[in-house]
């Protein structure tokens, strides 16, 4: 399985969205300040994910959401209570 992911920073409330294979070692290597992008804003929770069968379905969706800011905003209305819920 693949998963696109929304993680969110304790640090700055900001979001930040991946994919990978193993989605509990994405985590802990977010957390753990081992991802380029992400590792001045440790420690992170995951507040959304979903799920592919295949990479290159995955990879698109990912895209498309960090393309697209009506992706984006449209994902955010869907989960805004998991959103407030890691305040």
């Amino acid at each position: 399985m693949f998963y696109v992911y929304v993680i969110k920073s304790r640090k700055d409330n900001k979001l930040y969205i991946g994919y990978s294979s193993d989605l509990k070692k994405r985590l802990e290597s977010h957390n753990k300040g081992g991802v380029k992008s992400t590792k001045s804003r440790v420690n992170f929770d995951l507040i959304y994910y979903e799920a592919y069968a295949s990479m290159s379905d995955a990879k698109t969706r990912e895209k498309q959401i960090k393309r697209f800011s009506g992706s984006y905003n449209h994902l955010k209305k869907r989960i805004s209570n998991s959103l407030i819920l890691f305040k």
